[in-house]
């Protein structure tokens, strides 16, 4: 059975969202895959087609780039929810300058209200070298408070490297 939240980390290309679409998938529940992201290019497209070419149709799929509220709290027991990724929901409120720290506070309290439980996706930014300009310093630093708020809200933390998972809290289901 799944966690209330699971919090899956990992960098990029890491396997962290095929990792997280077969926890849903293992739970039995109705999946529901939320995708954050927006399409920016084509190199975009070329990702979002491919998270897109995993799922059958058994999954629900909901595009919400930055307003998860409604389909949190529409959720049924019965469901799964996948949010993929935070890092995208954080890029999109980012680049609309909207205040990171309410968004971030509003997506905590949704999260603990879900009456289905959620999987949420999200990179690991913190490893890296510093950035060279402003703008990805800032970046890496609400995204690294985001993720601790998560971790530190979820029964369940999962961090994937080269496709292996290593749970960090709690247990696998």
């Amino acid at each position: 059975m799944l966690p209330n939240l699971s919090f899956v980390l990992g960098g990029a290309a890491s396997g962290k969202s095929v990792f997280a679409e077969n926890l849903i998938l293992n739970s039995r529940l109705r999946p529901t895959y939320i995708a954050t992201s927006r399409i920016w290019d084509t190199e975009t497209k070329t990702r979002v087609d491919v998270h897109k070419s995993r799922r059958d149709d058994t999954w629900t799929t909901v595009e919400a780039s930055f307003d998860l509220c409604p389909v949190l709290s529409r959720a049924k027991p019965d469901q799964a929810i996948l949010i993929d990724c935070a890092t995208m929901w954080l890029t999109n409120h980012m680049l609309e300058e909207n205040d990171l720290s309410t968004a971030q506070g509003q997506l905590l309290s949704d999260l603990k209200t879900c009456a289905a439980p959620v999987v949420i996706v999200s990179n690991e930014v913190g490893q890296g070298i510093v950035p060279d300009n402003a703008l990805a310093r800032q970046f890496r630093e609400a995204q690294g408070r985001l993720n601790i708020a998560l971790a530190a809200q979820s029964e369940m933390v999962v961090q994937v490297v080269a496709g292996l998972p290593n749970v960090i809290k709690g247990t696998m289901p």
